[in-house]
């Protein structure tokens, strides 16, 4: 249970006498090196950030998960959990009292360049209202439905347009258009190529979808796709990787539409088995109805598939990126592009993890 009770004690240790500190605030973050799964590009952008900086104490406050509150070392950086559980709002004050309280003791012994919330909530929150305390550079980076009309945290405390970061054109837009401050700036997020080893030319896997099952992801409208390609391509292929509350319906869907000898539901994967399965794959498919920017249609670029999407993140078209208005738009565009025998899947690079790190870093003026 979490209480004033049990505060986070941090001065015990030795790495906290750096002269540069960076903080992060997130909502979650990985619980273990094993755990590949949880914000795959988020731990890459903090890996790649300590490579970078050597030099620099990286601390990592998590809000909500993990659903402890032991202090551990992620990769050799310090990650200070406070096992929020998305609870209610009692647990959510005590919640910010216990933050604050763990920021006051870092700033005591640390010298804080700079604090980064990831996504504009409870992170951005607190994030603001201690750095304006102590006139500390604080930036946040909004990455998705964050940005919708939905969120009440702009209105609770105004952002200006110079602490925002938005994760894609289309972000920067959509938060402006909700929340009337348009984000001065936009980064994009990148992918680790160092991920992607043995190549091969084997494309074995026809369409490749992956993502949490849950609604928001439209994976009805991505069987329905997949049924009607069938009728043109009978012995096609399809993978779906990915647990959540639809899992049982979408299983019932499979049936109905017979399509059990084509498609595998692989459940949860480890990043590095989806990021082997992209590189397989011809077509991967994104039938998500909002996206801030979908970094697996990043890393499916790279493995050498060709995207269709209905969200177009950047205003810039995306070579291999096919967007497509509706159902219908997407299954003709993954039926012309799996016929098509002159494709030669090969990878296509477009924003890499290093480029992100040093895109947000320069914003705090730290190179």
């Amino acid at each position: 249970m979490i209480n004033e009770a049990s505060p986070i004690v941090i001065k015990s240790f030795p790495w906290m006498k750096a002269e540069k500190t960076f903080i992060i605030l997130t909502p979650g973050f990985p619980e273990s090196e094993s755990d590949t799964t949880c914000l795959p590009m988020h731990q890459q952008f903090v890996i790649t950030l300590k490579e970078l900086h050597p030099d620099m104490t990286i601390i990592v406050l998590s809000f909500q998960f993990p659903y402890h509150d032991n202090v551990y070392s992620w990769f050799g950086i310090k990650v200070i959990p406070f096992g929020g559980k998305n609870k209610g709002w009692l647990t959510k004050l005590i919640l910010r009292r216990r933050i604050q309280s763990t920021l006051e003791e870092i700033h005591e012994s640390n010298k804080i360049i700079g604090l980064f919330s990831l996504w504009y909530n409870e992170c951005a929150w607190a994030g603001k209202k201690f750095a304006g305390k102590y006139g500390i550079k604080h930036l946040c980076w909004i990455l998705g439905q964050d940005a919708k009309k939905e969120n009440k945290y702009p209105g609770s405390i105004i952002p200006k347009p110079g602490e925002l970061i938005a994760l894609s054109d289309f972000i920067q837009d959509e938060f402006e258009k909700n929340h009337d401050v348009r984000p001065q700036f936009v980064v994009p997020p990148g992918i680790d190529i160092k991920q992607f080893k043995n190549f091969s030319n084997e494309k074995d896997i026809d369409i490749l979808g992956t993502g949490s099952l849950i609604p928001l992801k439209q994976y009805d409208i991505f069987l329905e796709i997949a049924e009607g390609i069938k009728k043109e391509i009978p012995s096609i292929k399809i993978m779906l990787v990915g647990e959540g509350p639809e899992k049982e319906r979408l299983e019932s869907f499979i049936i109905k539409m017979g399509l059990q000898n084509n498609i595998t539901l692989t459940g949860e994967l480890p990043h590095p088995q989806v990021i082997e399965l992209m590189q397989r794959t011809k077509v991967f498919l994104h039938t998500s109805s909002y996206e801030g920017f979908g970094v697996v249609c990043l890393e499916a670029l790279y493995g050498g598939a060709h995207v269709i999407s209905f969200c177009k993140p950047m205003k810039k078209n995306i070579e291999h990126w096919q967007i497509a208005k509706n159902k219908d738009e997407m299954k003709w565009g993954a039926l012309k592009t799996l016929q098509d025998q002159t494709h030669d899947y090969k990878g296509t690079a477009v924003f890499s993890i290093g480029d992100t790190v040093k895109q947000v870093m320069s914003l705090f003026d730290i190179h």
